[in-house]
């Protein structure tokens, strides 16, 4: 893209001064953007982190209608570190975008290629190559461009592989393959596309830092949240005893008493977690013994063990569910599964065979047959 001119605007802005009344105080003015390059900023969650880019976008086209395609990478934007009369010198990187500083900011650490970038708002600007590009961050992230550019400041330097892409007229972040823990970043212009990774290694501990800050607050004096609490500690294996505390918080006895089928279950999961064996079956049997439940409470307990890997004891509360619900939807199935879960697939065809006569609609048949299929193509 073309540089910026710089000179020109500095001279400008001297002839202005000199033309102003000694009293006058310098304003920032509302004008389009140099080169008609419009600002854009692309955000995207990695689990509670947020990571965001902007930039000013140019294209392939100039405002005067020139076609630039198969003269950007190389030519527009040279490889290696470009020469230019500007305070950076022979050792100017491409600034990733138009105007000023591409502007990567992260609101937790996270690693990019594998290398970790502290939280923080960063300069990005890139070496290309015909095979392969650098990537930097720079501390420096408030300057027009690359034309300030000092490798002083560097806060991380990684390398990417380009590819061939779709057409892209106008340059373009995205973020792709978003996962609870990474996130594909991709530069996008012309005919070339540049993928690098963002990684969270510490995700769950991310979490349970914020959820110790939430319940410390006005949150952490309502039930529910302590029970919802108590769950992520069970689900994510960790600080099984703060999960507990928050889980026994939650069930207490008092006036605002609730004993539910799912805090009375999380409690007893949380207990036997902690090895209080005893508790957690006294836990168990509450929470079985409720009035109101039905069998499709007990089935999705159930199934909430089996996700776990608790086949055994997933198996052991389909069986209850079979004594307290005999011939009632979804007790056959609930067996079938459990018997799966252990591997014993004849027993679990017989089940899987009964709850398909007893499916209720559509849905639910066609879930038993899928559940059939399964089945008998483990057991081959």
């Amino acid at each position: 893209m073309a540089r910026h001119p710089f000179r020109l605007l500095i001279l400008a802005a001297a002839a202005a001064l000199a033309a102003a009344p000694i009293s006058a105080q310098p304003r920032g003015l509302t004008l389009p953007p140099s080169g008609d390059n419009q600002y854009a900023s692309v955000t995207q969650g990695i689990g509670l982190v947020r990571v965001t880019v902007e930039y000013n976008r140019p294209d392939v086209h100039t405002p005067e209608g020139e076609d630039r395609r198969g003269k950007i990478w190389g030519g527009l934007v040279p490889f290696g570190m470009a020469t230019e009369d500007f305070p950076c010198g022979k050792e100017c990187p491409w600034r990733g975008g138009a105007n000023e500083n591409t502007v990567f900011t992260t609101s937790h650490d996270v690693k990019v290629q594998g290398q970790p970038l502290p939280a923080g708002s960063y300069g990005l600007h890139f070496i290309p190559g015909p095979e392969e590009w650098t990537i930097i961050f720079s501390k420096n992230h408030t300057s027009w461009g690359s034309y300030y550019y000092d490798v002083k400041e560097d806060a991380l330097r990684v390398t990417a592989k380009p590819e061939k892409s779709a057409y892209t007229e106008w340059l373009t972040y995205e973020f792709t393959e978003a996962k609870p823990e990474s996130a594909t970043a991709n530069l996008r212009w012309e005919d070339l596309q540049l993928p690098f990774t963002l990684s969270v290694d510490n995700m769950a501990d991310l979490y349970v830092e914020a959820l110790r800050r939430d319940l410390r607050s006005e949150a952490g004096f309502n039930r529910q949240n302590r029970l919802e609490a108590a769950r992520f500690f069970l689900e994510s294996g960790k600080n099984l005893a703060e999960g507990l505390r928050w889980a026994e918080l939650a069930a207490a006895e008092g006036p605002l008493n609730w004993q539910t089928f799912g805090l009375l279950t999380t409690l007893a999961d949380l207990q036997a977690a902690n090895g209080k064996a005893e508790e957690a079956g006294k836990s168990l049997e509450r929470a079985l013994n409720l009035p109101g439940l039905t069998a499709s409470d007990i089935h999705q307990y159930g199934r909430q063990l089996q996700g776990q890997k608790r086949n055994e004891e997933a198996m052991k509360v389909f069986e209850l569910n079979a004594k307290r619900f005999p011939r009632t939807w979804p007790v056959h199935v609930g067996l079938a599964r459990g018997h799966f879960g252990l591997g014993r697939h004849k027993e679990a065809l017989a089940e899987a065979g009964l709850a398909l006569k007893q499916a209720p609609d559509e849905s639910a048949k066609k879930g038993v047959e899928t559940l059939i299929q399964q089945i008998e193509a483990a057991a081959k």
